[in-house]
């Protein structure tokens, strides 16, 4: 697999990944909506994903940029974690409340053929399984939800979620269209959620509105900006923008955090390391870098282990 310099996409500009969110219908609205082209491709390249790969994993990652953003606490991490018994095997997905993502497929290499729709196959290539919603705000436990995949198409499955987990109803569309090249087209999605107070009215009419929407990819294709997506679907109910703030495939993994984690396991197991008389490397799961220490390193390690 190939590894990605992650300095060389530490910010990216208005020009290029970003998140609006808005309201709309006098607030009893509430909509999130991104595009992600930069963050899924960056994703790719890290784990040199298949396309279907690369479709699921950029959905999990649009989802969880989108939410990461609805959290209020500066280290507030949110993870999207899906296991399952189709051939990707698994997901998982982390994001913090600047909208920074990183995240990494069990089998990057699975292939499918197209589905029914001539589409790349995710609902087959995750089949049954459990999503868990893990938010660590902080707090004394981490808040967990979980729910069963409805379809493996993951927009899906987060609005049932949404809806189960936290009764807030919700419609979700994720979407990551690919060039013929197998490199990322175009990516991005929205959260659209309903207010408790929300009138009938408001609703009746925006479940008709939904309907008939054309697919995310298929707006974000023709040049649509997440604002002119928010517009085409909310538009007539009167949308307020409210943020607008980038987001990006972002792995905080370092040496110093590594050596942390090897001073962890304690005396016994560095000295075992130390005593086999050669480096030790350790690989990082979400942007597939490798970090190597020498014997002297761990001899440092074993000092301020306990």
């Amino acid at each position: 697999m190939s590894n990605i310099n992650t300095d060389t996409i530490k910010n990216i500009n208005m020009d290029g990944d970003y998140i609006v969110n808005a309201t709309a219908a006098d607030s009893q609205i509430r909509v999130y909506a991104a595009t992600t082209r930069n963050m899924v491709e960056a994703a790719r390249v890290a784990h040199n994903t298949s396309p279907v790969a690369t479709a699921a994993l950029g959905r999990l990652m649009t989802g969880a940029a989108m939410m990461g953003s609805m959290t209020k606490g500066e280290k507030d991490l949110l993870t999207l974690q899906i296991k399952c018994s189709g051939p990707i095997g698994g997901l998982t997905v982390t994001a913090d409340s600047h909208a920074n993502v990183k995240g990494c497929v069990d089998n990057p290499s699975v292939m499918l053929p197209p589905n029914e729709n001539k589409k790349l196959d995710v609902g087959r290539a995750l089949d049954l399984g459990v999503l868990s919603v893990i938010k660590d705000l902080g707090l004394k436990e981490p808040y967990v939800g979980q729910t069963q995949l409805v379809s493996g198409e993951i927009a899906e499955d987060l609005t049932y979620y949404f809806a189960n987990s936290e009764q807030v109803p919700s419609s979700v569309a994720l979407g990551v269209l690919m060039n013929k090249d197998n490199t990322v087209k175009c990516a991005g999605g929205f959260i659209i959620q309903l207010m408790p107070f929300t009138d009938d009215e408001v609703i009746n009419k925006l479940e008709e509105k939904l309907k008939n929407i054309r697919p995310i990819t298929a707006m974000l294709d023709s040049g649509m900006t997440p604002e002119d997506i928010v517009n085409e679907v909310l538009g007539e109910f009167g949308v307020v923008f409210h943020e607008k703030y980038p987001t990006a495939f972002k792995c905080d993994c370092n040496k110093e955090k590594i050596s942390k984690a090897i001073i962890s396991i304690g005396k016994k197991d560095i000295k075992e390391m130390i005593g086999a008389g050669e480096d030790i490397s350790v690989h990082c799961h979400f942007c597939n870098k490798d970090y190597t220490f020498g014997v002297e390193e761990l001899k440092d390690m074993l000092n301020k282990a306990k």
